[in-house]
């Protein structure tokens, strides 16, 4: 009997509510580990998880069998929860509404892992708030800014 296979590249971009800078690098690659835990519950594959302290890059092999916004609904919730339950932040931890998700070929794999791992690198020069719009962009994705997320003064 002939199977069904596939693989599906998404890259997920998501932001800490009100674009805040609280993901603190003491404890953030504990929540990036808690995100890899998450998606291999789901019987996914995470590729890479990296951020800065106002969003986070999901890169993850999602077999089709898994909507990309189940997978992220999850993702946000279960972080969510566990960041509360360390206390790591004054008040309540929570990510905004709304994500970015964006699929590749294969044979992207390299550079898209290339450049999450390069976050801190990246946003030297680069805003959170451009960034995200570029890729709006470069996917010709149609969007209104006013609804993007609650953005903060840049």
């Amino acid at each position: 009997m002939a199977g069904t296979y596939s693989q599906v590249y998404i890259q997920y971009i998501f932001a800490v509510r009100g674009r805040q800078n609280l993901l603190q690098k003491p404890w953030r690659d504990e929540v990036f580990k808690y995100i890899a835990g998450i998606i291999k519950g789901k019987d996914q594959k995470p590729i890479i998880i990296n951020g800065v302290a106002n969003h986070v890059h999901v890169f993850v092999a999602l077999k089709p069998s898994m909507p990309i916004s189940d997978l992220i609904r999850d993702i946000k919730n279960n972080s969510s929860k566990f960041i509360n339950e360390q206390n790591w932040v004054q008040g309540k931890f929570s990510w905004q509404e709304g994500y970015g998700a964006f699929s590749y070929s294969h044979s992207q794999i390299e550079n898209v892992y290339q450049y999450i791992l390069n976050q801190e690198e990246h946003h030297r020069a680069k805003t959170f708030k451009k960034e995200y719009l570029d890729f709006l962009q470069k996917f010709e994705i149609a969007h209104d800014e006013k609804y993007l997320f609650d953005w903060l003064e840049d």
